[in-house]
């Protein structure tokens, strides 16, 4: 038997969808609100969910342990409200539960709106067993608890499900904006080092924020203390630090960011977790001039994530370093297929035509990614494409 636990607070726009996505695949769900005011119980137990309420207790952990206690199964997937179940997982999904050893199975978790890492890897599937439970702040997970149980039984397995299982869309950059993920991220990662001095996990999220919140020496400093001190078997963990550590390294000593995306990508990951750094260091040696490896890794990029955007991007503008201008503007049209609004994809199209002798269609390319930057409220450098483009083709024509 197959239990959902979640926990919830005004999800009314979301749950529906995910409590549909499992339907037909768990034979229970528990559902814990923690206070909405939207109607969100009523949308749980219309769909078949047992809810139980709790008042807030100021940590994720307490609250999913407080749901996984009230579930029955033998086995326990636990959702987010922003997330679904992708169908095509369900069977490679029972064929796992049904080894008498797994203990824990890894999903793989497609990123909607993630600009880089369009997968994750979370640990959401799992045996119910009493040493199993919660802990972390913010990022709550089992796996400190799974790592002492396999200590203690060792037979236990940990596998990972090769196809994606979920969705989310978390991470959309509007959905962050609105939540300040951020703002309360750095609240949880600020008192888990307090708690945790030198925690990997914690230095690898506080270390990345600080990074792209501009505070380099500080987010360098917890990234190298993290790394130092995580674990040669900490896969996820030393991969995330090498990333954003050969991010921050990048701007000043590319070297060592090369050095270190390639640290990350040597170690033994799906190829689909570690997508961030294949296709960062394919965008570094571009600038390196190193044109034939960056068209490899970037390649490889869009072979597995053959949906995101920027891998497509920054094939065409290495094709287009190579001189393979058929090859760069095919690039650029599948970027464009996928992110309409990529005003530079349109802008890198219309030159590429232009070189291949398309005046038509550069200058409706041109056209078009004028017409995007005003749009998104850039005049200044829709002006200056105008003025570069209008020298090399008639616009009003």
């Amino acid at each position: 038997m197959l239990s959902l636990a979640m926990i919830v607070r005004n999800e009314a726009e979301r749950l529906e969808r995910c409590l549909a996505s499992v339907a037909g695949f768990v034979d229970a769900m528990v559902v814990v609100d923690t206070g909405s005011d939207d109607g969100t119980p009523e949308i749980a137990a219309a769909c078949g969910a047992i809810v139980h309420h709790l008042d807030w207790p100021g940590d994720f952990a307490p609250a999913r342990n407080h749901a996984l206690d009230l579930v029955t199964g033998d086995w326990v997937l636990v959702l987010d409200a922003d997330e679904w179940l992708r169908p095509e997982a369900h069977a490679p999904l029972r064929a796992l539960m049904e080894q008498p050893r797994v203990l824990l199975v890894n999903l793989l978790r497609q990123e909607i709106g993630a600009a880089q890492s369009p997968y994750s890897s979370v640990s959401r599937l799992f045996r119910r067993h009493p040493g199993i439970r919660w802990s972390r702040r913010y990022h709550a997970m089992v796996d400190d608890s799974v790592a002492t149980l396999l200590g203690q039984e060792p037979d236990w397995q940990v596998v990972t499900c090769p196809e994606p299982a979920l969705v989310h869309e978390g991470y959309r950059p509007e959905l962050v904006a609105q939540r300040d993920k951020a703002a309360r991220l750095r609240t949880a990662m600020e008192a888990e080092l307090a708690a945790r001095p030198g925690d990997p996990y914690a230095c690898a999220k506080l270390g990345a924020l600080e990074v792209s919140q501009g505070q380099r020496r500080r987010g360098i400093a917890l990234l190298e203390e993290g790394l130092a001190r995580a674990g040669a078997d900490a896969l996820a963990e030393r991969y995330e630090l090498l990333l954003h550590l050969a991010i921050a390294r990048a701007p000043d000593e590319p070297a060592a960011a090369v050095a270190l995306y390639r640290q990350a990508l040597a170690l033994p990951l799906d190829g689909r977790i570690s997508l961030g750094a294949r296709l960062n260091l394919g965008a570094l040696l571009l600038r390196q001039g190193d044109l034939e490896e960056a068209a490899a890794l970037t390649g490889a990029v869009t072979d597995l994530c053959p949906e995101l955007p920027l891998a497509w991007f920054n094939l065409g503008l290495i094709e287009r370093q190579r001189g393979r201008l058929l090859e760069a503007i095919s690039a650029y049209r599948r970027a464009l297929n996928l992110s309409p609004e990529h005003a530079d994809a349109q802008r890198n199209l219309a030159a590429a035509l232009l070189l291949a002798g398309d005046i038509a269609g550069a200058r409706n390319g041109f056209r078009r990614a004028i017409a995007l930057l005003e749009a998104q409220g850039e005049p200044q450098q829709a002006r200056e494409l105008a003025h570069r483009a209008g020298a090399l083709v008639r616009l009003d024509a």
